[in-house]
């Protein structure tokens, strides 16, 4: 394993057992909202700052961009953490064992190492530029299922008042109508895991943060999968608009978005 990676994994880990820690006392938890239908947790800053003080330990030059503290470190630094220390918080605040933690660190703006921890299953998603993807040790695949006729695909839709609910209905009712049967997990780091794993052939998605999706989308490619924007080229991370999927599945996707001309929302 790749020393930074390793270092990265013990930082999901920590992370990890902060999460579970607390599971069985969910009704103890401070809840604070951030905008509609957003809610951080203290479960998350503590996760987050636990992950952070694992990382600075061995990186203390580095700069880490984090969901609930913002830019932390050097903003100058060649080597940017993207920290996600619990991509799921409803799932988790209602008891549903669908999140996880998710860290991917950029050498000058390109993605080099990831992991998502499940730390329900403590399934460990990783990968490493050029290395491949792996899930506790074993290599990972995409899928080969070829077209959206027998795909099993998933999504997700933040109901912030943000987004066009209507478009992403219609890309909605056309995949469910298209393809063998559409997934929400409510975790984009997980759904996007899946993807690598080949539990999913296909993840599309709006308006994500790059925390989010930042180390899903190196493991997908690693394993094999394409990843894109919703007009499927490079631009996922700045748009927060995402297509992964196995090669054979993704072009249908993006030709399916570009047919029904709802590109954004």
């Amino acid at each position: 394993m790749h020393p930074m990676l390793n270092i990265a994994t013990r930082a999901a880990r920590a992370g990890g057992r902060v999460l579970t820690k607390y599971m069985d006392r969910l009704d103890t938890i401070t809840i604070e909202a951030k905008g509609k239908n957003d809610f951080v947790s203290e479960v998350d800053r503590l996760t987050e700052a636990e992950i952070v003080n694992v990382l600075q330990r061995s990186y203390p030059d580095h700069q880490f961009i984090c969901e609930e503290a913002g830019i932390v470190g050097n903003e100058s630094a060649d080597f940017k953490w993207y920290i996600d220390p619990l991509d799921g918080t409803k799932n988790y605040l209602h008891g549903y064992p669908a999140f996880c933690v998710s860290i991917a660190v950029a050498e000058k703006g390109r993605m080099e190492q990831a992991v998502i921890y499940d730390p329900v299953s403590q399934e460990l998603f990783t990968a490493t530029r050029g290395d491949g993807a792996t899930l506790d040790g074993k290599r990972l695949r995409v899928s080969k299922r070829a077209g959206l006729e027998n795909a099993l695909l998933a999504t997700g839709y933040a109901n912030t008042g943000k987004n066009d609910f209507n478009a992403y209905n219609k890309t909605l009712h056309h995949f469910t109508t298209q393809a063998s049967g559409i997934r929400r997990q409510g975790s984009a780091a997980l759904e996007l895991a899946y993807v690598a794993a080949g539990r999913l052939d296909g993840y599309w998605q709006y308006d994500l943060k790059p925390w989010d999706v930042a180390a899903g989308a190196l493991i997908v490619r690693e394993a094999g999968g394409l990843v894109g924007d919703t007009n499927g080229e490079d631009n996922w991370l700045e748009s927060g608009n995402i297509i992964a999927a196995s090669p054979r599945v993704f072009a249908p996707m993006v030709q399916s978005l570009k047919a029904l001309k709802v590109l954004e929302i």
